[in-house]
């Protein structure tokens, strides 16, 4: 398959890059996505796989030149709790590395994409329907680091022409990585809970109502921005992008639906602040407008499939 891409995937076997890989290599050829994986990695994995770390410049450098990489996919970084517990390093991950990218963009002139977070978000951004252009003041480093990220992308863009693209991913849902320990993953965890004991304790309340998606929507949404022509982009910081919004307990409901008996206990954690200091609906009008992005997996399409797939991945453990 001669697609004339070649992409580079950092952060490749994290939540996003399990499910965006398989995909891209169904598209554009198994032998023209490169992946770097720094420790994590799948041992049945058969495509190309780079060792290294985001924050080297030069490695990063030295890949473009080996593969003649022309996009890169810059999924690498320290989610929320993580971010917490390491502010230093979550900026250097999250900043620095992504700085590096933009630089190698500059010189190499490729296109990329870099994914925000509703984490951009704070306690003064409205908590429903939130505009895609609306007060950024989050509390959390991982926020301050996603609206570092976005400025710097804008900035790449308006004074060097990079191309670069982003969306504000809000929770994502999948099942081929191991969940982590980000404040939206109890929606994942709840399903290993479920299958294993019927039985799950949650680090959110009841009511703790965030933006989610299914990752096979989020895959696609994100190939069809890339893909997308540069002339429709109007968004260089980072796209308004939303899918479903639900709680703790409308999930349980799903749970119940198909694991009859199961048990919830609420038990919030620290991250529960992180939850509330977060908007419950958001406003994609702009990335519908732009470049044509429709969800198609609501809250009960989503639990059937994470529910049946995790089912299977935990009876081949």
């Amino acid at each position: 398959m001669h697609t004339g891409k070649k992409i580079l995937v950092t952060g490749a076997f994290g939540l996003v890059g399990s499910e965006l890989i398989p995909v891209l290599m169904e598209r554009f050829g198994k032998e023209n996505i490169i992946s770097i994986a720094r420790k994590t990695i799948d041992p049945t994995f058969t495509g190309i796989v780079e060792h290294g770390d985001v924050t080297d410049s030069a490695f990063l450098r030295s890949l473009i030149e080996k593969h003649q990489i022309t996009e890169i996919y810059h999924l690498a970084g320290l989610l929320s709790a993580g971010g917490e517990k390491d502010p230093a390093t979550a900026w250097d991950v999250n900043v620095n590395g992504l700085r590096h990218v933009l630089e190698l963009a500059r010189e190499f002139n490729l296109r990329v994409f870099w994914p925000s977070s509703i984490a951009a978000f704070g306690p003064s951004t409205p908590k429903q329907d939130v505009p895609q252009h609306t007060s950024l003041e989050p509390t959390s480093m991982y926020g301050v680091t996603k609206v570092s990220g976005e400025l710097l992308c804008q900035y790449y863009n308006h004074r060097y022409g990079v191309d670069v693209r982003s969306l504000r991913f809000p929770g994502l849902n999948g099942w081929k990585a191991a969940p982590g320990d980000g404040t939206t993953e109890y929606a994942i965890h709840i399903f290993y809970g479920a299958i294993r004991n019927n039985a799950y304790t949650c680090f959110l309340k009841p009511d703790a109502t965030l933006p989610m998606m299914y990752l096979d929507d989020a895959v696609r949404g994100t190939i069809d921005l890339m893909e997308a022509p540069a002339e429709s982009i109007t968004v260089r910081t980072s796209y308004n992008f939303s899918a479903i919004s639900f709680s703790p307990a409308e999930l349980v409901a799903q749970v119940e639906r198909l694991s009859p008996g199961f048990k919830i206990t609420y038990e919030p954690d620290f991250r529960q602040k992180i939850a509330e200091s977060w908007p419950q609906t958001i406003d994609d009008s702009v990335a519908r407008r732009d470049w044509g992005w429709k969800p198609t997996f609501g809250i009960a399409e989503m639990a059937n499939e994470l529910y049946a797939h995790i089912t299977e991945k935990l009876a081949n453990e």
